[in-house]
């Protein structure tokens, strides 16, 4: 659903990538790990079409993206749940909904009552106003939004930014259930790294625009000393003591 091969992308006052390769397929969560400024976020932006890539080839569900035309990508099943989460604050939690909401009345039932089952929370709060929201509700309800969309591809940056844990650790319990059961590939940017790994598949971690680790959640849980290093810097493993 998903392909990047040898790609180069960046503006200027963001992280660039150089040369990033990586695949999601359908049904599969993937991690997008690293520290701040590694070109997450300039990944996940390329892949919707709003920045062109300045090198390599970028494939979303079987076409090229066109940066002139990012909404047709969304048309086509593309859902992309930024760090700001871009909800209409004066509106309702029912109106914002009902902005994403697409097809036939049946169709629309179909997917707001799916949305209901994933988010239960959002069920009383129809009526109230998105910025009186709090943070955790709003999170739910830019992914509630998202998936009302019915994609086929979730891009979600950061959805965790200044939440408690445990609410983080709901929120991704949803995304798993919902690539489970939809066969929708998720590309996820994540900074609570346990938690994320407790639900991805398989995961990439960023450093200064490059690949510096992949593999399988197990994989990486099992290899935690070199996960940190790629945060940290190898100054870690330098500074760890000898036998």
């Amino acid at each position: 659903m998903i392909t990047l091969e040898g790609v180069a992308a960046g503006y200027a006052g963001s992280a660039v990538v150089r040369d990033l390769s990586l695949e999601v397929r359908a049904g599969e969560v993937v991690g997008l790990l690293g520290p701040n400024g590694a070109g997450k976020t300039t990944t996940l932006l390329t892949i919707s079409g709003i920045l062109r890539p300045l090198a390599g080839t970028v494939t979303v569900l079987g076409q090229q993206p066109q940066t002139r035309f990012p909404h047709r990508l969304a048309r086509q099943g593309v859902a992309h749940v930024t760090e700001s989460r871009n909800l209409f604050y004066e509106l309702t939690v029912d109106e914002n909904l009902r902005i994403a909401l697409r097809g036939s009345k049946a169709d629309k039932q179909a997917r707001r009552d799916e949305v209901d089952e994933l988010f239960p929370a959002l069920r009383p709060l129809r009526k109230r106003k998105a910025g009186l929201l709090s943070g955790g509700e709003q999170q739910m309800l830019a992914m509630a939004r998202a998936l009302a969309s019915k994609p086929q591809v979730l891009l979600l940056d950061e959805m965790s930014l200044g939440l408690a844990p445990i609410i983080v650790e709901r929120l991704l319990a949803t995304v798993r259930e919902l690539a489970d059961r939809t066969g929708c590939a998720v590309l996820l940017v994540e900074q609570h790294v346990p938690l994320a790994l407790e639900v991805v598949d398989r995961a990439y971690v960023l450093a200064h625009g490059n690949v510096v680790l992949s593999g399988t959640a197990e994989e990486l849980r099992g290899n935690a000393q070199v996960l940190e290093s790629s945060y940290l810097g190898d100054s870690v493993l330098a500074d760890e003591p000898g036998p």
